[in-house]
Parts: structure tokens; C-alpha cells; sequence
């Protein structure tokens, strides 16, 4: 068996035209153009390279994004005081704080400062709330990313046996509230799980979010599941490259070139022996992240401005 591609970065170009069109309606209906600003805090390079990418896939659609740049030796003071001063520009729709703030700054404190009709993330406990009992306006962007990826490739949810490995606030809980919502059997496990791979077999759909790195195997994996790999990974030894892509020699050629590869919480080479479908890393679930992202503050943007204009 050969696994299905389940194509991120073609649902992502998907939906970036979709929101690329709600843009342009509320320009003309409106006469307004949605502002996302993004809080960076730090030199973490991963998060640099995240919010560039979020900043660039706005400018493709029309949003007004700005970066904010605080240096790392901000105190939670600094970066509660520029998310209120954002909370009360009129003129921003949506609020982005890069995550992971660094070990000094106080997340709860910041987080708990922003507004939750600008958390375009959905990350804010305000939010997580809404997200449990139903009556959120949008969810955490990579949880309602790889609903879509799903909805959109026409992969049911509703009555199958979802397995998730992570348990992150981020990613693994907010998940697992969507996939009930959907009206799926959910098992959300993590690395202290017993009898692992006796949960993953029993999956239709399994999702890996524990930030490990090839944590499930062909063993974790029952013929023809879908797995949703969510995990990223940075591999630079060789003899990890050879078997993680054996059989690809594509990636083995990036890897040489580049001394280095992307690698999620799944086993690619033999998960692509074994499951159905599979979403590739990278080029699966991360572009999705944005694209909803993106979805997210358009969203934000009519309802706020629709709501002042009554």
C-alpha cells in the first residue's frame, strides 16, 4: 500500500483565494481593510521565520499586517501594556502573540490581557471556553486547520475512532473538543500512554502532536488510517535521514544539500507503507496554520466592524 498525499499546501492556496475574495468584498462594501498585528518577542529564530511567513501570506490577500517587535529582555509589564494599547486600537482586528513568549515573561498574564474578539488564535482562555461549549466564532488555527484538510478531502469524521497523541493546549485539547463537535469517538493519548500503539491501532483517523520526533511506526499504525502528522521536527544526522526517507530519494538529495530536514511525530517511510492517507512534513498541516490564521481575522474584521456599524 501506498499512503494518499493529503496535499496542505493546495488546500492552503485554496483557502488563501477564498480569503483573498472576502477581502476585496469587505473593501467594497465596507470601505475597510482587515489589520492583523503580530506581537514577536525575542530572537527565537523558529518563531522569526513563523511570523514572517504569516506576515507575507496577509500581504498576499490584502490583510494590513505589522510585526511588533519587543526585545528579549522584556518583563510582562512590557508585553501586557503593547497587548492592551492593541486591545484599544479601534483599527486593529486581530491580535497575534507568538508563542513561546520567553522564560521571564508571564504567558497567562499576557494572554489574559488580550481581547478575545481580536484573538484571531483562539487561544485565549476566554475562547478555550467558548471552544468547549460550542459557541466559539473560530478555533485555534492548526486544530481548525486540519479540520479542513479533512472536510476538504473528503475524509468523513463523523462516527469514526480519532486517536490524538498530544495533549497540548495548543494543538491536542482543542482538537479533540472539534472532533467531538463533529460527532467522532475521540481517545486523546500522549507520550505517558500505556499500551500506546494498542490506542493508535484502533484509530481511523490519527493524529500525532507530541512533539517527538518519528514517535509512531508502522506498529502504531493499522492498514489504511488516515494520519494527520502535526509534528516538526529538525533532523541533521544521516544515518536518522537514511531511514526516515528510505525509498525517497528526493528528500535524501534535500538532506544532503542542505545538511538537514524537517521531520514530523510520524515516521514517513513507514507510515507511507501502511496508512491510507497521510499529510507530509513539511507541506501538510503548516500551511494550513496560516491559511486559517488569515480566515480567522477576516472573520474578526466583519464581525467587530459590522457590529459598530449598528
Amino acid at each position: 500500500m501506498s499512503a494518499r498525499i493529503l496535499d496542505g499546501k493546495a488546500i492552503a492556496a485554496a483557502i488563501e483565494s477564498e480569503v483573498a475574495s472576502a477581502v476585496q468584498d469587505l473593501e467594497k462594501r465596507l470601505g475597510l481593510t482587515p489589520r492583523l498585528c503580530v506581537v514577536l518577542v525575542g530572537e527565537n529564530p523558529a518563531s522569526q521565520v513563523y511570523v514572517r511567513n504569516k506576515a507575507r501570506a496577509a500581504g498576499r490577500v490584502g490583510i494590513r499586517s505589522e510585526i511588533i517587535r519587543l526585545p528579549e529582555t522584556s518583563c510582562t509589564a512590557d508585553v501586557r501594556r503593547q497587548v492592551e494599547a492593541l486591545d484599544a486600537d479601534s483599527d486593529v482586528d486581530g491580535i497575534l502573540v507568538q508563542l513561546p513568549l520567553p522564560r521571564d515573561v508571564d504567558e497567562a498574564e499576557v494572554m489574559g490581557r488580550l481581547d478575545a474578539d481580536k484573538d484571531v488564535d483562539g487561544l485565549t482562555a476566554v475562547n478555550m471556553g467558548r471552544l468547549l461549549l460550542g459557541t466559539n466564532p473560530w478555533a485555534p488555527c492548526t486544530p481548525a486547520g486540519v479540520m479542513e484538510i479533512l472536510r476538504r478531502s473528503d475524509i468523513p469524521v463523523e462516527g469514526k475512532k480519532v486517536t490524538i497523541v498530544g495533549r497540548s493546549n495548543i494543538v491536542g485539547k482543542p482538537l479533540a473538543l472539534l472532533m467531538l463537535r463533529a460527532h467522532a469517538t475521540v481517545t486523546l493519548c500522549h507520550t505517558r500512554t500505556a499500551n500506546l500503539e494498542e490506542e493508535t491501532r484502533r484509530a481511523d483517523i490519527l493524529v500525532a502532536a507530541a512533539g517527538r520526533t518519528a514517535l509512531l511506526g508502522a506498529r502504531h499504525i493499522s492498514p489504511g488510517t488516515t494520519v494527520i502528522d502535526i509534528g516538526i521536527n529538525r533532523v541533521t544526522s544521516r544515518q536518522e535521514a537514511e531511514n526516515f526517507f528510505a525509498g525517497n530519494p528526493r528528500r535524501l538529495e534535500q538532506f544532503e544539500r542542505n545538511g538537514s530536514a524537517l521531520v514530523g511525530d510520524v515516521h514517513p517511510a513507514e507510515a507511507q507503507e501502511c496508512a491510507g492517507a497521510i499529510t507530509p512534513v513539511p507541506g501538510g498541516v503548516g500551511p494550513l496554520t496560516v491559511a486559517m490564521l488569515l480566515l480567522n481575522t477576516v472573520d474578526a474584521a466583519r464581525r467587530r466592524r459590522t457590529a459598530a456599524r449598528r
